[in-house]
């Protein structure tokens, strides 16, 4: 499909009435998206064939002091990203904390039981219950000593 002969003075006009906040055809929002709508052709007419009128669109938004709601969008998004990586770095942080607390839990009760086996198999151990519901502690001596 070739273009209108008069697609560029079109996409000019739609950029004059966006840019002074008088749309007629779109929604006026500082995109390419609106432009193509304004000017009434096809987005690719600004994407493929009129680059240049699409970069000096942009220009004269940045010229104006405004921000392309393509770039608002994509800064809010690099924030959204931004705070959802605090948030894992947090996360990551309490969670080493974690393992490093589970590791000395798990190493004390290794020792503690290596302690406990050998003293059992020493036989000077004294073997303790530990209470139950309804059951009361309970001592109870360790291994007959050998004789």
């Amino acid at each position: 499909m070739s273009p209108a002969p008069d697609e560029r003075e079109r996409i000019r006009a739609a950029m004059d009435r966006i840019l002074s906040g008088k749309p007629e055809h779109s929604n006026g929002a500082l995109t390419i998206v609106a432009l193509a709508a304004e000017a009434q052709v096809p987005r690719n007419a600004l994407t493929q064939r009129h680059t240049d009128l699409k970069n000096d669109f942009y220009e004269q938004v940045r010229a104006r002091g405004q921000t392309p709601d393509s770039e608002q969008r994509l800064r809010q998004q690099v924030r959204r990203l931004k705070e959802l990586r605090a948030a894992d770095a947090e996360e990551i942080a309490q969670l080493k904390a974690d393992v490093e607390a589970l590791v000395g839990a798990l190493h004390q009760s290794t020792t503690e039981n290596r302690l406990l086996r050998q003293k059992l198999s020493e036989g000077a151990a004294v073997i303790r219950v530990l209470p139950q519901p309804g059951n009361g502690h309970t001592t109870h001596p360790g291994p007959p000593a050998p004789t």
